[in-house]
């Protein structure tokens, strides 16, 4: 069964001023409140995406990055290299989280609108397995990581979820050629990126997505 073809730049900047919104009405107490990642408040959640947005301008645009040693556990050591983010990020205040994630997501931005969406780029594992992934999945591969994240922010601070003009493209690329994507994930369970030091998403959102062709356009609470 045939990728299907998507375009999600556009959406990118849009998600990015949804999160930047939620963010700014949150309460000190939303802020602490526990997410469905373990161990991770909606602060620390928040953090990750600033990370997220980081890394990706840094490693992808300027070639800057930081492998894993030779014999690591690839998912343990990413595990690691997010927490020890997060960690440091404590001393970071809830505005300058949303100042700095809308200049660095910006800079991510504007690499996006560059990029040739046809080229062949390293592998998407769970779309492509070990062969190469069109440029335009591992774009959608990103776009998905920042709309799981912020759907864990709105669920743990029970604001309305994001519509289906969000939610539709995250299910059709993760139905994949087979269309038997699960977005359910076990506890500790990470999704492993393309390339060492990329950002991953650690925890998705529970839903399942039985087909690429007919997407379900909103996420099922548990």
């Amino acid at each position: 069964m045939a990728l299907l073809r998507l375009d999600t730049r556009p959406l990118v900047s849009e998600l990015r001023a949804e999160l930047a919104m939620l963010l700014a009405g949150l309460s000190d107490g939303d802020w602490a409140r526990p997410t469905a990642c373990p161990g991770w408040s909606v602060h620390a959640v928040a953090a990750h995406l600033l990370g997220v947005e980081v890394g990706n301008v840094s490693v992808r645009r300027d070639g800057w990055e930081l492998d894993p040693a030779r014999g690591d556990d690839l998912d343990a050591w990413l595990n690691a290299f997010n927490q020890q983010w997060v960690d440091a990020a404590r001393r970071v205040s809830p505005a300058l989280l949303i100042e700095l994630t809308n200049v660095a997501g910006l800079r991510f931005e504007e690499h996006l609108a560059a990029l040739d969406l046809d080229a062949t780029g390293g592998p998407v594992e769970w779309a492509t397995g070990s062969d190469p992934a069109p440029v335009w999945l591992d774009v959608a591969r990103e776009y998905m990581e920042r709309y799981v994240h912020q759907y864990q922010i709105r669920q743990a601070t029970q604001r309305p979820p994001l519509g289906a003009v969000f939610t539709a493209p995250v299910l059709t690329t993760a139905a994949g050629p087979g269309g038997t994507w699960s977005g359910h994930r076990q506890a500790g369970h990470s999704t492993r990126p393309n390339r060492p030091g990329l950002p991953h998403v650690r925890h998705a959102p529970p839903w399942t997505a039985r087909s690429s062709s007919t997407p379900e356009t909103q996420p099922r609470h548990r």
